[in-house]
């Protein structure tokens, strides 16, 4: 298998667990002097690993000075709104732990789609290394499991030219999932990514966690899996 699965006996062992390991990654660029580059997510799960990130990581002093924070997904909305990815990471994760303005790469969802786009395939194609494709390479995506098997906002049933998207983010006009409108990852930028982690956490995502791992899964997560040759599921998903 092309990824590792562990499963917990709740969501906040699995979070828990999650940011052990995750910190351990942060602690070791401290040590190396050099840069990690994440992409966080939203969802329900995101809200207890963040918290404990920021418990165990000011428990152990950990420095974040050279943590740049990107996101897997982002509503069209503004950044002051309930429903903002940014919104939850910004209260729960990144002003708890003081990160610096210049280090948090936010997508701008209150700008005009292909604007916000623009701006974030140029920021990240500026930051990031790049593998041979030119694609950028993030250290880490953490990705939350949907439903029906989406991950960030690539959802079932999406258009041809979103899973052919050879660019960093992508726009999504007609979300399956309210708003509609959304910027993502696309399947080439995750492809690109290091490490990608995903924490399928709640219940009704039994079927979807079980097809995705399947050879014949067609779900966004089974395409992400089989585009990389490793991964981490983190569930609390009985399958």
């Amino acid at each position: 298998m092309n990824y590792e699965l562990k499963s917990f006996a709740s969501d906040v062992e699995l979070a828990k667990a999650a940011a052990e390991q995750w910190l351990e990654l942060v602690a070791e660029t401290a040590r190396k002097m050099t840069s990690h580059f994440v992409a966080v997510s939203g969802g329900r799960i995101s809200k207890t690993f963040f918290a404990q990130v920021v418990e165990q990581s000011q428990a152990q002093h950990i420095s974040w000075n050279l943590v740049h924070f990107f996101w897997a997904d982002e509503r069209c909305l503004p950044p002051d709104n309930a429903e903002s990815n940014f919104k939850m990471a910004q209260e729960l994760l990144l002003q708890p732990l003081g990160i610096s303005p210049e280090k948090i790469h936010r997508l701008k969802g209150e700008e005009q789609p292909e604007v916000a786009l623009a701006h974030a395939n140029s920021e990240i194609l500026q930051l990031l290394p790049k593998n041979s494709d030119g694609l950028p390479v993030l250290d880490l995506i953490l990705l939350g499991l949907g439903e029906d098997g989406h991950v960030a906002s690539l959802f079932p049933g999406a258009a041809a030219d979103v899973e052919k998207c050879k660019a960093p983010f992508l726009f999504i006009s007609h979300s399956p999932k309210p708003p509609p409108q959304r910027l993502s990852l696309s399947y080439a930028a995750m492809a690109a990514a290091k490490d990608v982690w995903v924490l399928a956490s709640g219940q009704g995502k039994e079927q979807a966690l079980r097809e995705s791992l399947a050879e014949s899964g067609a779900t966004p997560l089974a395409k992400v899996l089989r585009s990389r040759t490793q991964g981490k599921i983190l569930t609390d998903v009985q399958i």
